[in-house]
């Protein structure tokens, strides 16, 4: 076991340069999601275009060593910006299209597999939506149920519409949302 996955409980969550360490976030998400290099490619500008966007905000989980075990980013939701437009039909057909406005979109929130199971990604999640000024949060899953879809569920987030297809994804998504702030396990 490396210095590292000793010191996992150690983490510290706080304030993330995103822009500043994109490629080591995205090491983690390839990681923990299972993306190829070109995958990665794609999602690099994405995150950088985010992070310019107004209220946009990251943390990240660092190890005493200094490497990220984890990472969340969001921004308060814009119906004008792709993912909304994508989700709408969805939210809509389902009657919580309302949802779109004045949310706080968890847009990542990814955990180096080595560090995972051990609540980084609960104490990442509420630890942004906690500085949101918006009354609820939205954020878009796989729809299976899998670890990420049960800490969601025990934070207070419900699915808003399953079965959602976005274009460049094989895998239909769940949109998910809750009240803030949110419940703490």
């Amino acid at each position: 076991m490396d210095d590292d996955m000793a010191a996992a409980e150690q983490v510290t969550v706080g304030p993330l340069d995103l822009p500043a360490r994109v490629d080591e976030a995205l090491a983690v998400q390839a990681l923990a999601f299972g993306l190829t290099a070109g995958e990665v490619a794609v999602r690099r500008h994405i995150v950088l275009r985010h992070m310019a966007c107004p209220g946009a905000r990251a943390l990240g989980a660092t190890t005493p060593s200094g490497r990220l075990a984890g990472f969340v980013y969001g921004m308060p939701n814009d119906r004008a910006h792709w993912w909304s437009t994508v989700v709408q039909p969805y939210l809509v057909r389902e009657g919580n299209d309302a949802w779109l406005d004045d949310a706080f979109v968890i847009t990542e929130l990814h955990v180096h597999p080595d560090h995972q199971g051990r609540g980084i990604g609960t104490r990442l999640i509420t630890a942004l939506t906690a500085t949101a000024r918006e009354p609820r949060s939205i954020l878009s899953a796989i729809d299976t149920e899998s670890p990420a879809r049960r800490l969601y569920r025990t934070l207070g987030y419900v699915d808003l519409a399953r079965r959602v297809h976005f274009p460049s994804a094989t895998r239909p998504y769940a949109v998910m949302g809750a009240e803030l702030p949110l419940r703490h396990p």
